[in-house]
């Protein structure tokens, strides 16, 4: 009876061990999962033109891309330290970049000024995407 006891108690040891992910993994998922939905929202602005570009699209996506770099802040920390690195230092580039852009919005008086200047600070975000958090391995 106790051999049989010990059998099942290992193979629930065994079973509990692979079904687990540790908190590193979950916030590696965590991360992986934010950094592909904020690469979609800087896509989506990439693509917009005056002609189908709306406030609250835009508003959309820049919210959407706040709650992705608090998602990427707050699973930082789980990290191993050179992947906590990569991520902070990308999330604070990132995070300059889209507060540089929405402060620079705006600043201009006609509409034909505002789509060149939307324009170019979305390709500008598309761009230090790539330097950034495309560096991050989620393979």
């Amino acid at each position: 009876m106790s051999h049989r006891l010990t059998c099942i108690l290992a193979a629930v040891a065994l079973a509990a061990a692979g079904c687990g992910e540790s908190d590193e993994d979950k916030a590696k998922k965590q991360v992986c999962d934010a950094r592909a939905d904020l690469k979609e929202q800087v896509d989506e602005l990439g693509n917009l033109s005056l002609g189908n570009a709306t406030v609250d699209g835009v508003k959309g996506n820049l919210d959407a891309i706040k709650k992705d770099l608090q998602q990427m802040t707050d699973a930082h920390g789980d990290l191993d330290d050179t992947r906590k690195h990569e991520v902070e230092q990308a999330t604070q580039q990132f995070s300059s970049e889209v507060k540089s852009i929405v402060t620079s919005l705006g600043s201009t008086t006609s509409l034909n000024s505002a789509a060149n200047q939307l324009e170019a600070a979305f390709q500008e975000l598309a761009t230090t995407y790539d330097k950034t958090f495309s560096k991050i391995d989620c393979g």
